[in-house]
């Protein structure tokens, strides 16, 4: 059953979930673990594995409209394509409010405030929530919270508290 147009889904209670990469990251292991860990929380996984380009990301959400989708990154290119990879599937009023989240290496820089501007430019981008780089607690808190606000995970500067 499909959620309306503007109605926020919930990712409580399983449903599928899409997981994939950016269209420049060639990882494979990062989404394994993903698949491995919302399987024995209860998800049924699709996972569309490497260099996914933003058009079959598109195509594959709506043919299975999701409950969540999942992106990771880990060659550090998560930040500039995840930013296209949101705005793309935000775009489409189908999946305008389908839950996005996104982690891993999202960038090359250490800097603690050039990671908070990154993570904030994915939220501005259609992002719910951003995960930094071994941030798997969090996501699994996200995953068993009902549908909290946008945020940086672990992070209360970027719209927390």
């Amino acid at each position: 059953m499909s959620a309306a147009v503007g109605e926020r889904r919930s990712v409580r209670g399983g449903g599928t979930v899409i997981v994939t990469t950016v269209a420049s990251d060639s990882h494979t292991w990062n989404l394994v673990f993903l698949q491995l860990l919302l399987e024995e929380m209860g998800y049924e996984v699709i996972n569309l594995g490497p260099c996914v380009p933003e058009e079959l990301v598109l195509t594959e959400c709506l043919r299975h409209e999701p409950a969540l989708v999942v992106v990771s990154s880990v060659n550090g290119h998560g930040h500039s394509d995840g930013l296209g990879l949101a705005r793309t599937l935000r775009d489409h009023p189908g999946l305008a409010r389908t839950p996005l989240v996104i982690g891993g290496k999202l960038g090359v820089s250490d800097a603690p405030a050039v990671r908070a501007r990154q993570a904030a430019a994915l939220l501005d981008a259609g992002f719910d929530a951003v995960f930094d780089d071994g941030q798997q607690e969090d996501l699994r808190r996200y995953l068993d919270s009902a549908r909290p606000a946008p945020a940086l995970a672990g992070a209360p500067a970027v719209g927390t508290s």
